[in-house]
């Protein structure tokens, strides 16, 4: 990998480290059981404040796309994952999210025409293992509900992620125009559900604000800005695996914040979650084009006969 494409990586990178965090803040320091509440204010003002950066809106088609985009990767996406994050142990959450980059995999051969590598699969299935070892808990209870809405989020982001690379951006549109277009057309969805299903939202805290104002900040609008430049640049596929990061910061913030500690099999975990992380960064190979069959050569038309041998 050149200097260029590692530095691209590593700032990527920060993203899905970011949202590592998401869930020790949200157990942390926001109100409980209100998934969509949670999900609205965290898109709603991020967007708004890119918005009001860039001052910019789509045009002609980009109006559809980005309707598109903002629910693949924001109006589905936010409040599945804090339906999952709310109903299932974080480890089998995490454990779920680490095959976002066999799916992006997949999406990718029919979407954008790629087909992944041995290396990339291989690596995708270690990601899995390694998260596995990392975060999972013998015991760890599974919820239908929690499962259903993590395989979901992910398959969806997988999507987005796959259609961002395809779309790129509009001519003269900056990565914060395309990041508040799909930040305010999720907010679009989420703000009257939100209302309509969990009703008005309670006071909140200075805790609660604090929380909020991180995830939008840095989770959000910071962090969507990254991943999208890193997806345009590294591809759908090596941007993926920059996910793995997620689990290892999630696990790194329990070490710091709750007093956990790392067993020797979390340990492995670990190294192999990174070793993928690595060797998924690999490009992925256009799919060959059918051959076309070359066209066949006219027979020589016969010579007239010598006049008497007919």
């Amino acid at each position: 990998m050149d200097r260029k494409r590692a530095g691209i990586a590593a700032t990527a990178a920060l993203a899905p480290a970011a949202w590592g965090t998401t869930y020790l803040v949200t157990t942390q320091l926001l109100p409980e059981g209100r998934p969509l509440l949670l999900a609205a204010l965290r898109a709603l003002p991020a967007g708004v404040l890119l918005l009001l950066i860039g001052r910019k809106l789509p045009r002609g088609r980009w109006w559809g796309r980005a309707a598109v985009l903002g629910m693949l990767n924001i109006g589905l996406f936010f409040p599945l994952m804090f339906v999952g994050a709310y109903r299932l142990p974080g480890g089998v959450a995490a454990t779920i999210g680490a095959i976002q980059p066999l799916l992006v995999a997949g999406f990718s051969i029919g979407v954008l025409g790629v087909r992944p590598g041995r290396r990339a699969l291989l690596a995708g299935l270690a990601g899995v293992g390694g998260v596995a070892l990392l975060v999972l808990k013998s015991g760890a209870s599974l919820d239908g509900v929690g499962i259903a809405a993590m395989v979901g989020g992910i398959s969806l982001m997988a999507m987005g992620t796959v259609l961002t690379r395809r779309w790129g951006r509009p001519e003269g549109a900056t990565l914060l125009d395309l990041t508040a277009w799909q930040l305010l057309a999720g907010s679009v969805f989420l703000v009257p559900l939100a209302a309509l299903v969990e009703g008005a939202p309670p006071a909140l805290t200075a805790t609660n604000l604090a929380g909020f104002a991180y995830l939008g900040l840095f989770g959000t609008a910071l962090g969507y800005v990254l991943w999208f430049r890193g997806i345009a640049h590294l591809g759908a596929g090596p941007a993926s695996f920059l996910g793995l990061i997620n689990p290892v910061v999630a696990t790194i913030g329990g070490l710091v914040v709750l007093g956990q500690t790392l067993t020797p099999w979390q340990v492995l975990g670990l190294l192999v979650a990174l070793g993928a992380l690595v060797a998924g960064q690999a490009p992925a190979r256009p799919t060959p084009a059918a051959p076309v069959p070359a066209p066949t050569a006219a027979a020589p038309t016969p010579a007239p006969a010598p006049a008497g041998t007919r």
